[in-house]
């Protein structure tokens, strides 16, 4: 079992679709233990609530959103310089320079650390939290009525520290795996496969993730499984998904998660997910 406490936990630092934030002492037990695994690997880190919490000695996290993975090098590398350019943020906070810096994140070249600040920025003033982007990759989410901007300094530095021995790519999942060895434990939290027509949500990459998609997962789990990977999938507890790990069902567990990203209220409710294993 993982040992990490709340007391030396790490949050992620944006908010994001699917977050594991509010699921990690349900997934607690679920984990390999520390000292099992030799190299930790996320494909798709998105707010990386999980690499957070377990802080492996060895990472490569991946995302193909490309100015996620261009935030958090700049995190690794410029953490100074981006809390500077933060904290001014903070002094020029209002709805006309939210809508002002969103159009320069969507249409003006800039240098990797203001992006990355952007980036945080809209996260924390946008409406509720959410990163979405349009057919042409603009993001368009609108202001979200935030008094003020705020932004844990110490939170920014601490996670540098654990990025400063963690390879970052803006890879697919298929690329990133090439040189998985066994002894490492994979995370897999993909865009979850949609429970019905109407979740179906828009997202925060151009790219789709569906049927065909899955099933390409589901033949990576395997052959990493048989390669001597310690693998763990999060996903929705669809009969679909199910179907694709059936030969897991011995390891396979749900766990309850509020839905927190919707524009209706009454549609936050909590759902089940599904927790693929192929360790005890």
């Amino acid at each position: 079992m993982t040992n990490k406490t709340k007391n030396n936990r790490i949050d992620p630092f944006v908010k994001w679709a699917g977050g594991k934030s509010q699921l990690l002492e349900q997934f607690r037990a679920l984990f390999p233990a520390d000292d099992s695994y030799k190299r930790y690997i996320e494909p798709f880190m998105g707010g990386g609530a999980v690499f957070f919490f377990l802080q492996p000695k060895i990472g490569i996290i991946s995302d193909l959103n490309e100015n996620l993975v261009n935030t958090y090098k700049v995190i690794k590398t410029n953490v100074d310089k981006l809390i500077l350019i933060l904290e001014d943020f903070q002094k020029k906070h209002s709805k006309d320079f939210y809508l002002k810096l969103r159009e320069e994140f969507n249409t003006k070249k800039i240098d990797e650390i203001r992006k990355a600040a952007i980036l945080i920025y809209l996260n924390k003033t946008c409406f509720n939290g959410l990163y979405r982007v349009n057919k042409g990759g603009g993001f368009n989410v609108p202001f979200g009525q935030h008094k003020k901007f705020s932004f844990n300094k110490k939170q920014l530095i601490n996670a540098s520290q654990l990025l400063k021995h963690t390879q970052i790519k803006n890879e697919s999942f298929e690329k990133i795996l090439k040189n998985t060895k066994k002894g490492d434990f994979i995370y897999f939290d993909p865009p979850y496969y949609p429970v019905n027509e109407t979740s179906k949500f828009t997202t925060y990459t151009k790219e789709t993730f569906l049927e065909e998609e899955q099933k390409k997962l589901a033949e990576v789990f395997k052959k990493l499984d048989k390669k001597g990977c310690k693998v763990m999938l999060s996903n929705s507890d669809t009969k679909f998904i199910r179907d694709l790990y059936k030969n897991y069902k011995k390891y396979t567990a749900t766990v309850g998660a509020k839905r927190f990203i919707n524009c209706v209220g009454d549609k936050r409710g909590e759902i089940t997910e599904l927790v693929v294993r192929n360790y005890k």
